[in-house]
């Protein structure tokens, strides 16, 4: 069997993008920022998060509104199996997910764990998520622990473009 480079390329700069979209999504989650976030999905893409399922404009608007109401988040990416057939792939997307919330006036960190099931297209040479349902494996809530934040003058993430990986303002 010969092998086809081109054929090569195509998948792995295929794989590339849909990573890309990928982050794009978790990083406009974190830093709550809506344009980057929708930036993920073609415009007919559907979302089932469990919480709420629509179009990816309303999901955008869900997820930015339940998180800019608590005070922070990361969302990890794990481990991708994404299987690319022409212009149209399907992926199970692993992730890791830390908010910060506040129950009955105390600060607590809420951990889910959980599958993207999706599925991409390219479009005009642009992948992004037109499917995507939301699995979650396992959550857990405990009383937020860190101290070692309080105790430390560290650079925090900041988010709605305060974040120093948008403004980059370097020292002079």
């Amino acid at each position: 069997m010969a092998f086809d480079l081109e054929a090569e390329v195509r998948d792995l700069a295929a794989r590339r993008d849909i990573h890309d979209a990928l982050c794009r999504y978790m990083r406009g989650q974190d830093r709550l920022d809506p344009v980057l976030h929708r930036s993920a999905f073609h415009d007919d893409a559907w979302v089932d998060c469990g919480l709420m399922n629509g179009s990816a404009d309303e999901f955008v608007s869900f997820a930015q509104g339940f998180l800019a109401d608590i005070e922070g988040s990361q969302h990890i990416i794990a481990q991708a199996q994404i299987s690319v057939d022409g212009d149209k792939a399907s992926g199970e997307v692993y992730f890791y997910a830390w908010h910060r919330t506040v129950e009955d006036g105390e600060p607590k960190d809420l951990i889910v764990a959980g599958r993207y099931i999706d599925e991409y297209a390219c479009r005009n040479g642009d992948w992004r998520i037109v499917r995507r349902k939301e699995l979650v494996d396992w959550a857990r809530t405990d009383p937020a622990a860190d101290a070692f934040l309080k105790d430390n003058d560290l650079p925090r993430g900041l988010r709605r473009g305060q974040d120093f990986s948008q403004t980059r303002a370097w020292p002079v």
